[in-house]
């Protein structure tokens, strides 16, 4: 099992989830939630303990946003898409992805982890530029990842598999 498919499994994602997911709003609700996040963890310095009330609302919303909203009225847009590439990318082992985008998003997923460290870094130390850079190294590559992820679902589309999913 992928990590992806782990992750995919954890959420609850089955086909009708996925298309929930793929709603524009479910895509652009989740953007801010890294930014929020670090606002909040960072409020520790502020409110102290409280932190863990929005902190936890953060969580659960990151949790259920992906189940949360009705299938798009259409998934020929860029946010559908890329959530729908992600759903391609996922069953990758079931129905092979063109080779030219592994390196890509292994190198993708990879500076989105790094971005998170650095993150992690800058809020345990209260350092404020390490953290907005490392934000910005995890918005910037997570982006581009999504991106890639649309280029996928275009390239996969006619599979039979996916073919319904685009309407």
């Amino acid at each position: 099992m992928t990590l992806e498919e782990k992750i995919s499994s954890a959420f609850g994602l089955n086909d009708e989830t996925w298309l929930k997911h793929a709603n524009p709003i479910s895509v652009w609700t989740r953007f801010p939630i890294l930014g929020l996040l670090a606002i909040t963890i960072w409020s520790r310095a502020w409110i102290g303990i409280y932190c863990l009330v929005p902190l936890a609302v953060l969580i659960l919303w990151t949790a259920i946003n992906p189940k949360f909203f009705t299938k798009p009225e259409s998934t020929k847009n860029w946010a559908s898409k890329s959530v729908l590439g992600e759903k391609v990318w996922t069953n990758r082992k079931k129905v092979p992805v063109p080779s030219h985008h592994k390196t890509a998003i292994n190198i993708l997923t990879l500076l989105q982890a790094l971005g998170v460290i650095i993150t992690g870094f800058g809020l345990y130390y209260f350092d404020f530029w390490q953290t907005m850079t490392g934000i910005f190294c995890v918005y910037f590559a997570k982006m581009w990842f999504l991106d890639r992820m649309v280029w996928i679902f275009e390239d996969m589309k006619q599979h039979d598999e996916y073919k319904s999913l685009l309407y």
